[in-house]
């Protein structure tokens, strides 16, 4: 255990080569998954809780659901899709670091939309009717509310990147943990476990939590800035 112990320290410490390009493909391709996640998730969610429209409770609640997917059932539906015989087949993704943002993006794009119809909702109880009484549509309504609540989406991002870099199903079935291509974090972690080879293993966990900490620290630390910046403007 010392032996594994000190040499997982002498890998962080040289900035061992296979710990650094792994981690640099997850944190690119979570990052990336959030950003697209982002672009879709807040209209959709602030839309959903700012219009009325038939089936809208049907909507609210597979959004909910959704919040829930499997990562493994995302990851074999992306597969199908992008697969030879697949209707995206053509393009060649499968088993690259694309295929993976896209299944990561369908495992966010749920979360966000879902995550910020509530916090919408919330602040529209209180703007909704001043809105309305200018006569605004429900888009532009929802880009209203969206930048009022802009600090509280940073809360939303981080629970999508929390999700997204820790997660193991989709992007093993997509990506097939190549090595030197598409390995994460967690697909080398699981690998090396059983393969004996506990140094990288447990010197990945410790880049993981690194990361998810440094982040998490690093946006609300820019959402209190923010915050300031605005009280005080």
């Amino acid at each position: 255990m010392l032996d594994t112990f000190n040499e997982t320290i002498f890998r962080l410490a040289t900035l061992d080569r296979d710990v650094v390009s792994i981690a640099a493909l997850s944190l690119r391709v979570s990052l990336a998954a959030v950003g697209v996640g982002l672009l879709l998730g807040v209209p959709l969610g602030a839309l959903v809780a700012v219009a009325r429209f038939p089936g809208r409770g049907a909507v609210v609640a597979l959004l909910n659901a959704f919040m829930g997917l499997p990562p493994v059932v995302v990851g074999l539906f992306v597969y199908l899709l992008l697969s030879r015989s697949g209707p995206l087949g053509a393009a060649g993704l499968l088993f690259t670091p694309s295929a993976m943002i896209v299944a990561q993006t369908a495992l966010a794009t749920p979360l966000i939309a879902a995550l910020t119809r509530q916090i919408v909702a919330d602040a529209e109880a209180n703007l909704g009717p001043q809105l309305r009484s200018l006569g605004l549509s429900a888009v532009r309504r929802s880009a209203v509310v969206i930048y009022d609540v802009r600090f509280s989406l940073v809360t939303v991002a981080l629970a999508a990147f929390g999700r997204l870099v820790s997660e193991i199903g989709a992007v093993l079935v997509v990506g097939g943990n190549i090595d030197g291509y598409t390995r994460t974090m967690t697909t080398a972690i699981s690998l090396e476990t059983q393969k004996g080879d506990l140094s990288l293993a447990l010197a990945l966990g410790l880049v993981l939590i690194a990361l998810v900490v440094a982040i998490n620290a690093a946006a609300l630390g820019l959402r209190g800035y923010a915050a300031r910046a605005y009280g005080s403007a």
